[in-house]
């Protein structure tokens, strides 16, 4: 089943890191890679520095060059222009002649604790200048070197936040263009945004004074996005859209983006998918805490997968919403403080009974079907990639199996208690995103097995397996079963429920309690399903009633041949599902609840 998913984690932004020494300096860990494009070299005359000679691939600079001092100074204003209604920031720091000459200026127009920043990444420069030591002694100085220009942003956001949000006043040495244009440009540009419109300001109103809020919707190409949009206008709530797209938080302009959408639109939370647009080192939460603007974010799948790449995030400024809610006590300890359930639901305008006259493919006619993947190239392909030592390679099967039976929702965890011996080859795993490749290969590998066994049932009936290659790996070759491509969740699969007698379903073993999607889709279109038990469906449906649930293989064999006999059962319970789905199991259902929690904890 194609859903066209995209990954939940968009671009970072990149990493800062405040040194703890009297210099404030704002360093990236990657930033002494700079050296490697190029050097830095202080002349001397006596102990006075008078040149510093600056090596850029093939290129060769002086600093500051012809001219001298001079020629150093020419970019600052010819007038005294600071007051404490803004904040000089230093975009190149150069040889420190423009620095030295704006540190006498600042403590007279504003004081000697005068905020200053300088934003320079070129750390073998500021190392010959030796700037960071000879300005160490002014404590509003703070030096911003972070490599990436959307971590240095987020950087000068965070110390403009500490000066009361005042607008930022760019001084620009023309110099450090020629040496790396596009982050020196996009840090100007900023802050040239930031001087032309105090967004600060116009962001403050008040916020829920409507019944209905408006949203400010952050969309990709996730499959549910559509869902809430289509929500959203049925609903008439008034919702504006950031649609992202690879690469787009990586760009400095997104700061610029976001506040002119809030001023604009005035919207008064923003909601998201999994965490969808929220960058790792925490850019968007940070100003969506300053801002004083709610964030929802609803995890369809799960939490830990994504949050654990992610640091920074936890603030009073966001919601998390799960569909399982066995997640939310584990969501607490992370520190968030507002953590809800809410389920997943059905869009009962596309997954409806089916059009009069609707005839049925004779390729998707069948007694029995299933649809969804068999996990066998996820795992083959993450087995591949991952730099596993040979205990974990060897051992992932027998670690999935047992994950598979306990009540474990991190795998990492389950290590812990039933595998210590593998806990230090984990943590030998180079980095974070492998050891999240781990954790996500022994879920697949999990729920193959478990997925595996439960298909196992269906083979005394003919079954219709829809899905990836893989099946033909796994399933016998005796003619017991019959095999259809991935089809689409949107535009093929609301017609292919209603062509089965029995819509077979077994749940992925990254959720242990809840259910999926499957068991408001099928019943929606007038179509029986057949489910595993799951804890929280009792807090849905009522089994038995509403719908039939098999508690392992050995009864969903049993209760495949019994539900095949009975068309008249079958069609009773699916219409006691369908009445319950429209009454309380709709995406509109599930904004309606989320938007009246959002106003209850921040209106």
């Amino acid at each position: 089943m194609k859903k066209n998913k995209r990954q939940a984690n968009s671009v970072p932004l990149g990493r800062d890191h405040q040194n703890p020494s009297s210099q404030k300096t704002l360093r990236n860990s990657a930033a002494p890679g700079v050296l490697a494009a190029g050097s830095a070299t202080p002349v001397f005359d006596g102990s006075k520095l008078v040149n510093i000679k600056v090596i850029r691939g093939d290129k060769t600079y002086e600093l500051p060059g012809k001219g001298g001092t001079a020629r150093e100074l020419a970019f600052l204003p010819s007038n005294d222009c600071f007051s404490p209604g803004s904040l000089p920031v230093l975009i190149g720091a150069g040889s420190g002649a423009a620095l030295e000459a704006l540190v006498p200026i600042l403590e007279k127009q504003i004081g000697p604790d005068f905020p200053l920043a300088v934003v320079d990444k070129e750390e073998d420069i500021l190392a010959a200048s030796g700037l960071r030591e000879r300005f160490a002694h002014h404590p509003g100085i703070v030096f911003i070197s972070n490599a990436d220009p959307g971590a240095a942003v987020s950087a000068m956001t965070k110390w403009q936040d500490k000066h009361r949000g005042l607008p930022l006043h760019p001084l620009e040495n023309p110099f450090y263009l020629r040496i790396d244009r596009d982050y020196y440009s996009a840090v100007r540009d900023a802050c040239r945004a930031s001087r032309e419109a105090d967004f600060w300001s116009k962001t403050a109103y008040p916020r829920f004074q409507s019944d209905k809020p408006r949203i400010l919707l952050i969309t990709s190409r996730y499959f549910l996005i559509g869902e809430i949009i289509a929500a959203c206008q049925r609903m008439e709530i008034p919702h504006k859209l950031i649609s992202i797209s690879d690469g787009e938080f990586a760009q400095t302009e997104f700061v610029e983006n976001m506040l002119s959408d809030v001023i604009d639109f005035k919207p008064d939370f923003v909601f998201t998918i999994n965490h969808l647009g929220v960058d790792r080192e925490g850019v968007l939460a940070h100003l969506l805490e300053r801002l004083r603007l709610p964030l929802a974010s609803w995890f369809v799948d799960n939490p830990h997968l994504v949050l654990y790449l992610y640091n920074k995030l936890v603030n009073p400024w966001t919601a998390i919403f799960t569909w399982d809610v066995d997640n939310i006590p584990s969501l607490k300890k992370m520190g968030f403080e507002h953590v809800e359930y809410l389920p997943l639901g059905v869009d009962e305008k596309r997954f409806s009974l089916p059009a009069p006259g609707f005839v049925c493919p004779a390729n998707w006619t069948a007694d029995v079907s299933f649809v969804g993947n068999s996990m066998v190239s996820k795992v083959s392909s993450r087995l591949n990639r991952l730099p596993l030592a040979p205990d974990l390679a060897q051992s992932y099967p027998e670690v999935a199996r047992g994950f598979a039976e306990a009540n474990h929702r991190s795998v990492f965890q389950y290590l812990q208690e039933f595998h210590p011996g593998l806990v230090p080859s984990f943590n030998a795993l180079p980095s974070v995103e492998d050891k999240l490749g781990y954790e996500a290969m022994i879920t697949w590998e999990a729920t193959r097995q478990y997925r595996f066994s439960c298909v196992s049932a269906t083979l005394d009936f003919t079954p219709l397996f829809v899905g990836d290659e893989g099946w033909k790996e796994i399933l016998p070759k005796n003619g017991s079963w019959r095999y259809h491509p991935e089809l689409s969740y949107y535009t093929d699969l609301p017609g292919f429920y209603p062509c089965s007698a029995i819509n077979f379903n077994c749940t992925s073993k990254q959720m242990k309690g809840a259910v999926n999607q499957r068991v408001f889709d099928v019943p929606a279109t007038g179509s029986f399903l057949l489910t595993d038990y799951r804890e929280q469906v009792e807090n849905l449906f009522e089994p038995g009633r509403e719908i039939a649930c098999y508690h392992s293989p050995e009864e969903a064999k049993d209760m495949i041949a019994r539900y095949l006999a009975a068309p008249e059962e079958r069609r009773k319970l699916t219409q006691t599902a369908r009445k319950r789905i429209l009454a309380e199991h709709t995406y509109e259902h599930r904004l309606a609840t989320l938007v009246l929690t959002m106003k209850k904890i921040f209106g």
